[in-house]
């Protein structure tokens, strides 16, 4: 099966991209050559950019206080566990307090780094960063893997806290959602929304069927067409089969 993730409102688009740079940042941290520690870098350096565009740290804030605010209303509710509620909770109050120790926006270090902003202005030009434009960070790539990967983990530690953030959200997120088992008639599916608050839509459907979803929606109607992916020059085609998949709508 594979999954796909559409966000519906552009807090849970900013939370996505984060999760998947953070992912793409653990990963070649995690490898160690010197072609990993760059992709790591390039992986910072497009956090950093994500925290100059736009106030993460104070987005990410704002949706944890409300998230608290409605866990606590939850108390007394027979309905909810509550060493499960307390769980969550305490993960909320750590990702917060893990920001408002942060005294600064998501990245301003990184951007602040002389060495480290000419590296990542060098990087936006197609092969800007060979031996002979930057012998500095050529000299830093030959290093031992082990003071290559100290330096990466201290760039990346101020950022611990805005990850810890967004996977608290999007934990909460993907819990609350509610999944169907739908088919997609000759490849297209509408539903009313029926003035259902969604912020993700998850799609699951069997990866032999080989096709992908293209999804719209708004706060009337969601449509989701199916389609064969193109390959080389070739466009993707429509499909005309029936499709069984899965629809989950979350929200926080």
């Amino acid at each position: 099966m594979i999954s796909f993730e559409f966000p519906i409102a552009e807090r849970i688009r900013l939370l996505l991209r984060l999760e998947d740079l953070f992912q793409r940042l653990a990963h070649f941290m995690e490898r160690g050559t010197p072609t990993d520690h760059h992709a790591a870098l390039l992986s910072l350096f497009e956090i950093s950019e994500i925290g100059a565009r736009s106030d993460v740290k104070g987005e990410l804030l704002q949706e944890l206080d409300r998230q608290k605010h409605a866990l606590d209303a939850l108390r007394d509710n027979p309905a909810i566990a509550e060493d499960a509620l307390d769980a969550v909770l305490a993960d909320i109050e750590a990702a917060m307090s893990g920001l408002f120790d942060s005294t600064s926006r998501v990245g301003q270090h990184l951007r602040e780094n002389e060495w480290l902003s000419t590296i990542r202005q060098r990087s936006g030009i197609p092969g800007g960063v060979c031996e002979f434009d930057l012998p500095s960070y050529h000299f830093w790539l030959h290093r031992p893997d082990a003071m290559r990967r100290a330096d990466v983990d201290r760039w990346y530690a101020p950022l611990k806290p805005a990850r810890a953030a967004a996977d608290v959200l999007l934990q909460l997120l993907r819990d609350n959602g509610k999944t169907y088992p739908l088919v997609a008639r000759g490849g297209n599916f509408q539903q009313m929304s029926g003035g259902r608050i969604v912020h993700m839509i998850r799609i699951v459907i069997d990866e032999l069927y080989g096709v992908v979803p293209e999804l719209s929606a708004n706060k009337y109607a969601i449509n989701v067409r199916f389609v064969q992916p193109g390959t080389g020059n070739e466009r993707p085609r429509p499909v005309g089969k029936d499709i069984e998949f899965t629809l989950t709508y979350c929200k926080l």
